[in-house]
């Protein structure tokens, strides 16, 4: 058996073997000995990856501009941050996604893989730095203190917009469901309690304007993630960086990437501020909050099939237990609202991330970007999985839902104006009494005919549509 080739680096602490072929380097070496957390690589976070070779591409370009880094140079670090933004080397990045330092080890396992590629690219091995330096090349003008948050906050924007695609194929699909549902006559409930008569449609009409509004909440939120403090290395004073590399990376960066990014006005407050990913935390929070409510009501209004509400059929999509046969369980509500609990928990995480920065510093970001991924893209795929799996095979039990609003006491609220509130009443205590429905009783009096009570329970009518 022939034993794993490798090559000898060298850093502070002293000298490590690091595989041949290997694209990342001693730091991330020693990075992946020191964070054995998760088991979850930054690999597994390709957004992240891919903005960090942007932020890389674009420092490279910005430095060539100002005559600190050579073409050869700056060509080749930029092609190999173009191979990985195209998917490549993404099994390079293993340092784990949550870490001490402040995302240093993240910044170092890129600079590494993209120098080693770079170096191939100019013909010469990898690990001789001397050609071609991860710090000293790479890194140029940068701190982890400015590249890591700039690159969670591309990442962010970039998985929020798939979010919001998300979103608005469960408005719609909701929607759709609105408009089948428009004449479907059933009972509201308030407390869980009979209250007034209202359509199907109308009840799913809410869900659909419920994630409408969201999606603009959304969208403000992320607005703010799209200033960024690149250019202000350590702790926002520049030190290190020429003048005018702030805003030439920032163009760069945006013309990469394709967003309308903005630098911060001022970068010693933006360095250590953490406040953009609080509010789109809480955003997700809310999209969650009223996600998981909306599933609720699914789960109700689907329960049974005969002892409980039964007024919906969700789509069976398997068999619900190992004991019960015939059993079919509401599990896409169910999936959704777990994903909802987690979202809520990434929130507290989130906060307590921020709130423990200190003076120039938040160390805490690694977390603040695990949390914030999981909960986008979450989110994202419990919206698609609702939407296709669930919303879009509800089926009304039409008959069972008008006979329950012609047995409902609140009927006789919809009736008050046509028999009067004495009359209306009397019915209801009677029909509590006896058990019988409001609208048998009400044509059992002669207080109105037949007809006329048809009217009045058409679903316009009663329920408040023109």
């Amino acid at each position: 058996m022939t034993a794993t080739a490798h090559r000898r680096e060298h850093d502070l602490l002293g000298d490590r073997d690091v595989p041949a072929d290997a694209y990342w380097g001693i730091h991330t070496l020693r990075a992946g000995e020191n964070f054995p957390i998760t088991g979850t690589s930054i690999s597994a976070y390709p957004h992240l990856i891919g903005a960090l070779a942007a932020v890389k591409e674009a420092a490279a370009r910005a430095n060539e501009d100002l005559g600190l880094l050579g073409s050869p140079k700056a060509d080749a670090i930029a092609a190999a941050c173009q191979e990985i933004r195209r998917g490549a080397l993404h099994d390079q990045f293993i340092v784990d996604v949550i870490q001490g330092g402040a995302g240093t080890s993240t910044n170092m396992n890129a600079n590494e893989v993209i120098a080693n590629r770079a170096l191939e690219l100019l013909g010469h091995e990898k690990g001789d730095y001397a050609h071609l330096h991860p710090n000293e090349d790479v890194n140029l003008s940068q701190s982890t203190n400015d590249v890591y948050p700039t690159a969670v906050k591309v990442s962010t924007i970039i998985a929020v917009r798939g979010l919001h695609t998300a979103m608005e194929t469960l408005r719609q699909a909701f929607a759709a469901k609105a408009e089948e549902f428009r004449d479907v006559l059933k009972m509201g409930r308030t407390q869980l309690q009979d209250a007034v008569p209202m359509t199907l449609g109308q009840e799913f009409s809410a869900y659909a304007v419920m994630l409408e509004e969201d999606q603009s909440r959304l969208l403000e939120a992320a607005e703010l993630v799209h200033e960024i403090n690149l250019g202000a290395t350590a702790i926002g004073t520049g030190l290190n960086a020429p003048k005018g590399y702030a805003e030439a990376a920032r163009r760069h960066l945006a013309a990469i990437t394709g967003l309308p990014l903005v630098t911060a006005a001022n970068l010693v407050e933006a360095t250590q501020d953490c406040g953009a990913f609080v509010h789109l935390s809480g955003v997700l929070k809310r999209i969650a909050v009223k996600l998981s409510k909306s599933c609720n009501d699914l789960r109700l209004l689907s329960s049974g099939p005969r002892a409980g509400l039964g007024e919906i059929n969700l789509p069976p999509v398997q068999a619900g237990s190992s004991i019960m046969p015939g059993k079919v369980n509401p599990v896409i509500p169910e999936v959704v609202n777990q994903v909802a609990f987690e979202v809520i928990g990434n929130d507290v995480a989130i906060t307590m991330a921020a709130e423990a920065g200190q003076l120039q510093l938040n160390a805490f970001e690694p977390i603040i970007l695990h949390s914030l991924s999981e909960s986008v893209t979450h989110l994202r795929a419990a919206c698609l999985v609702l939407a296709e799996r669930c919303v879009a095979g509800i089926t009304a039990n039409t008959e069972r839902l008008r006979t329950s609003v012609e047995n409902s006491i609140g009927l006789v609220t919809a009736l008050n104006p046509h028999i009067g509130y004495s009359a209306a009443t009397s019915i209801a205590k009677e029909a509590l009494a006896t058990g019988r429905g409001v609208a048998e009783l009400v044509l059992e009096k002669g207080l109105l005919p037949a007809d006329h009570l048809a009217r009045v329970l058409r679903p316009e009518e009663v329920a408040g549509r023109s």
